[in-house]
This record gives C-alpha cells, sequence and structure tokens, in this order.
C-alpha cells in the first residue's frame, strides 16, 4: 500500500500497521479515539491525553527532542509527525528508516483531511469517518452562531510576549468564533513588546493555557496596559490541537463566547 503525508512525502506498508509510534500530542489523542490502544507503543512526554497512556505509554523524548535510539528499539512500523511540532532534521532522520506520516495544518479543512488519512492507514475508516462527520457537524453549528467581530490578541508566551499570525491553526479557530486576529504579519510567532501591544489596541485578548501557562496575574498586569481590551483565560488545547480534540472544540468556544458576553 502507497501513501502520501501531507508533506507530499510518500511512503509504502506491506500491512496495517501494529506497532505505531507518536510524536504530535493532538495526534496521539486522535490514535486512541479511533481504538488504537494495543497498537500504540510510542509517544512523547508532552502527550498528556489520554492521562493513562500518559503514565503507561513508552516515552520516547519530546516534540523537538525526539530519542532515535528509544524509537528503534520499539521497532515501530509506523512514526507519526508533524511539520511545525517536530524538527525537520528528525523527520527527515525518520523517514530514513520507517514510514512516517507526517501532517502539515493551518486549518480545520486540513485537520480532516489528517484524519482521513490516519484513518485509511491504520484500517480504522469507519471510526475515522465518523469523526470527521460529526467535527464537520459541530462546526456547522458554531458557524450558523452570528458572532460580533472582535479584533483580537492571541498570546502564547511572556517574557517575551508572543503571538501567531493569521497563517496558524489557532488563527483558523480564532476567526470561526468571530475573533479577528490582529496580527498581520509573515513571522509565524512574533514577539510583541507592552509598546507594540498597546499600539494593536485589541478588543478583546486571549491568554492561552499552554505553551505558556497564563494565570490570572498575568491577566491583571495585561488589562493594567490595556484597559479598554476584555482578557480571557482560554484553554489552548481547543485553539491549537487538530486531532479528535476538534469534536468538543466548537462547544467550548460557544461557552467562551457566553462568558465574554459578561465582560
Amino acid at each position: 500500500m502507497k501513501f502520501t503525508d501531507q508533506i507530499g512525502h510518500t511512503f509504502n506498508l506491506d500491512y496495517f500497521p501494529k506497532r505505531i509510534i507518536s510524536v504530535v500530542p493532538s495526534q496521539t489523542e486522535l490514535l486512541y479515539d479511533l481504538g488504537l490502544a494495543e497498537k500504540v507503543v510510542g509517544i512523547t512526554k508532552f502527550c498528556i491525553h489520554p492521562k493513562d497512556w500518559f503514565k503507561n505509554k513508552t516515552r520516547v523524548g519530546g516534540t523537538k527532542d525526539i530519542n532515535i535510539a528509544k524509537v528503534s528499539a520499539l521497532k515501530p512500523d509506523l512514526i507519526i509527525a508533524n511539520k511545525e511540532e517536530n524538527t525537520r532534521a528528525e523527520i527527515e532522520a525518520l523517514q530514513k528508516l520507517y514510514p512516517v506520516y507526517t501532517s502539515d495544518i493551518s486549518n480545520l479543512s486540513e485537520s480532516l483531511e489528517m484524519i482521513t488519512d490516519i484513518g485509511k492507514i491504520t484500517n480504522t475508516e469507519a471510526k475515522s469517518g465518523w469523526l470527521t462527520k460529526n467535527i464537520t457537524l459541530e462546526f456547522d453549528q458554531l458557524s450558523n452562531k452570528n458572532f460580533p467581530q472582535q479584533r483580537t490578541l492571541y498570546l502564547i508566551w511572556k517574557n517575551p510576549y508572543m503571538s501567531i499570525n493569521q497563517h496558524r491553526f489557532i488563527s483558523d479557530m480564532m476567526q470561526r468564533c468571530g475573533f479577528v486576529n490582529v496580527i498581520n504579519v509573515d513571522e509565524n510567532y512574533p514577539e510583541l513588546t507592552e509598546q507594540e501591544i498597546i499600539a494593536l489596541n485589541p478588543d478583546v485578548i486571549l491568554l492561552a493555557s499552554e505553551p505558556f501557562p497564563f494565570q490570572e496575574k498575568h491577566s491583571k498586569d495585561l488589562q493594567a496596559i490595556c484597559s479598554n481590551a476584555t482578557i480571557l483565560l482560554v484553554d489552548g488545547e481547543y485553539f491549537s490541537w487538530y486531532g479528535s480534540r476538534l469534536m468538543a472544540a466548537p462547544k467550548y468556544f460557544i461557552g467562551l463566547i457566553e462568558k465574554r458576553a459578561y465582560f
């Protein structure tokens, strides 16, 4: 069987994989929801969902510092990676040794394509089809909401402050909620000074729970410099995880928008 992934890499499988390693947290969760518990043999230290896998599955390092020796010891017949979350050098090194499916995702459509691909590769097409159908239905309901369009700054890091541009998956999720991304630059993850944040004059500032764990004290710091902005702490997983967690994302977004209405 021949497959081509989202970065144009083609690989062959003589049989459906029985020993899978995932080096991407959101795709690890997808494999769980596809019912592949017995076939996933390795994950990363950042693959926190599901909790029992995080406790019991062998970890092969981080997303950007994969331990090739640990990978080899597990004798995988499929590795699932991501262009952005893993490094190019690691992906290329793994491609020389094993079949590797690498996703490249910047919007919902590409997420659904990835889920479909993984279903075909792992012989779980019925479950992946159910997921894509229901994710689509949930997002259709979200799109039917008449959300106010508000200029929004999404922050992923502090010291320095960092945001995301309009080509990132997070930005696609924002747009579907009426959060219009104020960052319009080519750089994927621009750094911002307090003065630059003030100049952007956002209506809303979203402080993500990951990768930097923003807390209420950080909200107060930003409120001091952007007194007119609504500042919300948000669950970054719903904005940035592009696997099966998308099923629950629209309901989370609707709840968040309803919460915003009280500010």
